[in-house]
């Protein structure tokens, strides 16, 4: 079995804890207008590596992955359009060296199809994108019911995750936008951590290179009190609801 694969840092630090071995898959079913990888969108380009081939590239590192309390992410492109592979995978990587898995997902997935992959995960860091679903559909092209189904069968899992949310100035940062996305946080039983990312504009020579028109090419990156103000919204939403997680980090 072999998957397709985008690329893979020897050295991640903010895909989960500790240092991190980060394999970015090939392939996404969602096209964001702030996506910093359009060229992991194509499911048919790509490297193809078996999962030997990756376990070679992740050894050599593997005193720095334990020491810092580390392991292997999977994100991409979307990583469950890879679930079988990836399943066998973390199962491989826990049974010869006992390493943290996480999974970075979009979760625009059926439960069903990623099981297998759950079992084997540790910690899911799930990206809510936008909670209004004409919002989400003009943002990523496809509506939020599927990923709002999984949030929740995570949930009834106690699946240990963290809630991601790229904060992007006129499209993801309206207040009642922000307070639904934390009355929705608040319905989640394992929910850990939430990090609010502030856009960014890294990947605009990706658009420019492939020939894409980059569809936020006026929007600017949020200042810091931007980003506290939506934090502080959020917490307001999720601590309306009864609170299933009383414990956070932000």
């Amino acid at each position: 079995m072999k998957g397709r694969i985008h690329s893979f840092d020897t050295f991640g630090t903010v895909d989960g804890p500790g240092i991190r071995f980060v394999l970015f898959m090939q392939g996404c079913a969602l096209q964001c207008q702030y996506c910093h990888n359009p060229d992991s969108w194509d499911m048919n380009a790509g490297r193809q590596m078996d999962i030997e081939e990756i376990l070679a590239e992740i050894e050599p590192y593997l005193e720095y992955y334990r020491r810092s309390g580390g392991g292997i992410t999977v994100t991409g492109g979307e990583p469950t359009l890879h679930a079988a592979f990836l399943a066998r995978l973390f199962a491989e990587c826990k049974r010869r060296w006992g390493l943290h898995t996480v999974l970075d997902t979009n979760g625009f997935c059926e439960p069903d199809h990623a099981r297998e992959l759950l079992e084997v995960t540790d910690l899911v860091l799930l990206d809510l994108k936008q909670i209004h679903t004409e919002k989400h559909i003009a943002l990523t092209s496809q509506p939020n019911d599927r990923i709002k189904r999984f949030a929740r069968y995570l949930s009834d899992l106690r699946k240990p995750a963290w809630i991601r949310h790229v904060l992007v100035p006129g499209r993801t940062d309206e207040a009642s936008d922000l307070l639904e996305l934390g009355r929705f946080i608040g319905t989640l039983a394992n929910v850990d951590k939430i990090e609010l990312l502030p856009y960014h504009r890294m990947g605009v020579y990706k658009w420019q290179q492939m020939g894409k028109e980059y569809p936020l090419d006026t929007c600017q990156e949020p200042n810091a009190g931007a980003v506290a103000r939506a934090r502080t919204i959020i917490e307001q939403g999720r601590q309306s609801m009864p609170m299933l997680r009383p414990e956070l980090s932000l």
